[in-house]
């Protein structure tokens, strides 16, 4: 996996802007399979706010949205493909939004492992608090400190 960093660190754009999405990870996982990213219970504003080129780093604190285990770990990376936000029908009565991530082979890494190196989580006792929308924006090198640890 270390090909695959080197790989991402020549993507990286100056332009390019950083986000994790919070998701469990069995949503995650058909996210993956499926190639989209799919936020806050369908929404389509957090999905506009990203851009092509974009990074992605999907927060799983479960395994499964309602009965899960605790999990509270990167469990996903990848780069926005093109500006297409688009409904998907997934049953007569939830149609959620979503977009193309082309994601990258990675494995699964505990925040509790880089709490004390991200400026978002760095001595902040109640650090999930920041997780609470769903969607937020990191910096690039709090982005360049978890992709390291998931692409190794």
């Amino acid at each position: 996996m270390q090909n695959e960093l080197q790989q991402l660190e020549l993507q990286l754009q100056d332009e390019s802007r950083y986000w994790i999405g919070v998701v469990s990870a069995s949503h995650v996982a058909r996210g993956v399979a499926g190639g989209f990213a799919q936020l806050c219970h369908g929404k389509s504003a957090p999905l506009k706010r990203m851009r092509p080129g974009d990074w992605l780093i999907y927060y799983s604190p479960r395994t499964d949205m309602t009965n899960g285990q605790p999990l509270q770990a990167f469990t996903a990376i990848g780069q926005v493909v093109d500006e297409r936000v688009y409904e998907y029908r997934m049953s007569e009565t939830f149609v959620p939004f979503r977009r193309d991530i082309r994601y990258s082979p990675c494995r699964e890494v505990k925040i509790s492992t880089l709490l004390q190196q991200l400026s978002f989580t760095r001595g902040v006792t109640n650090w999930g608090y920041r997780f609470r929308f769903g969607h937020l924006e990191i910096e690039r090198e709090d982005f360049l400190t978890i992709a390291e640890a998931m692409l190794q």
